[in-house]
């Protein structure tokens, strides 16, 4: 009976999260869409996200172990699986100490909505300085402060993972966008990392890039390529089958191990994409091997 009390009042307060704005006027890098609001399947997708936002989850006080995460739900840079990707994440993280931020990022199906590079990037950056400066309200530790992403989600972390030195004259409005924007851990789930065209995942390129994106482009947006010293530990998970080619999820372990950046990499033989926290017979062990690979990073301390 306890048991159910907890899990009804987590899922309440779940349930009860409200949306706030990441900018405090009209986000940058792109006009809002007229043509288009915002609406939500039974699934929990999220279609046509022009008021970038976020959804603050708490623990319990007394499982706090004062760390965050920022989480980037998946969606091909088209729509946002806001649930399984999301608000799922976050409440595993919750039971394990660990305050998170689901990110409502601007994205799609409209190429002429202007949400390319880098507007999403803008909005992750901004996510993550918006959590580190909100520590001390959210009493966390703003040096334990992670990223967390899914697909098209796991490339905005990783683009956060590597990138974080990147200037934008967007970025220059008021003290959150003083606060740095490198992470100190990155969750990479069945992630795109590359952009060329031998192992991309062709819809995530074309949203973000356009029809036609140039070299440099392609370069400066793969992150296998951006991986330095500085960039923070990785979990890495896919399997052998995904739509998303599982080199992609290689090619950045190989990146950080060349630069001697600790990484935890998980392939599967099989499981597909998009499975979230529901990975099917061995993949289910992977929330198990996250767990411990955050005792290792965010240990359970003051």
């Amino acid at each position: 009976m306890k048991q159910t009390i907890l899990i009804l009042a987590l899922l309440t307060s779940l349930s009860s999260a409200q949306w706030k704005n990441l900018w405090p006027t009209e986000a940058p890098g792109a006009k809002p869409l007229t043509a288009h609001a915002e609406t939500k399947t039974e699934r929990g997708t999220l279609h046509h996200i022009t008021v970038p936002q976020y959804q603050i989850y708490q623990p319990e006080k007394s499982k706090s172990i004062r760390a965050g995460v920022v989480i980037f739900p998946g969606g091909g840079y088209s729509v946002l699986a806001a649930d399984h990707e999301g608000r799922d994440y976050a409440a595993w993280l919750n039971e394990r100490g660990i305050t998170a931020i689901v990110v409502k990022y601007r994205v799609s199906g409209d190429p002429l909505s202007g949400y390319q590079f880098p507007v999403p990037f803008l909005d992750a950056r901004r996510a993550i300085r918006t959590l580190r400066a909100s520590a001390a309200e959210l009493d966390i530790d703003p040096q334990k402060i992670g990223v967390m992403g899914s697909s098209a989600g796991g490339h905005l972390a990783s683009l956060c993972t590597t990138r974080f030195t990147d200037n934008f004259p967007e970025e220059a409005g008021d003290g959150i966008d003083q606060q740095s924007c490198r992470p100190d851990f990155s969750i990479l789930i069945y992630p795109v990392i590359s952009m060329t065209d031998a192992i991309c995942h062709q819809g995530s390129r074309k949203n973000l890039l356009g029809e036609h994106p140039t070299p440099e482009l392609i370069l400066k947006c793969s992150t296998d390529q951006a991986v330095t010293p500085r960039t923070p530990p990785v979990f890495l998970l896919s399997t052998a089958d995904d739509m998303v080619d599982c080199r992609n999820s290689l090619q950045f372990a190989a990146a950080c191990k060349a630069q001697g950046v600790p990484v935890s990499l998980h392939l599967f033989e099989s499981g597909g994409h998009g499975y979230g926290l529901k990975g099917k017979a061995d993949l289910a062990l992977w929330p198990a091997l996250l767990e411990k690979w955050l005792a290792t990073q965010i240990p359970n301390r003051p």
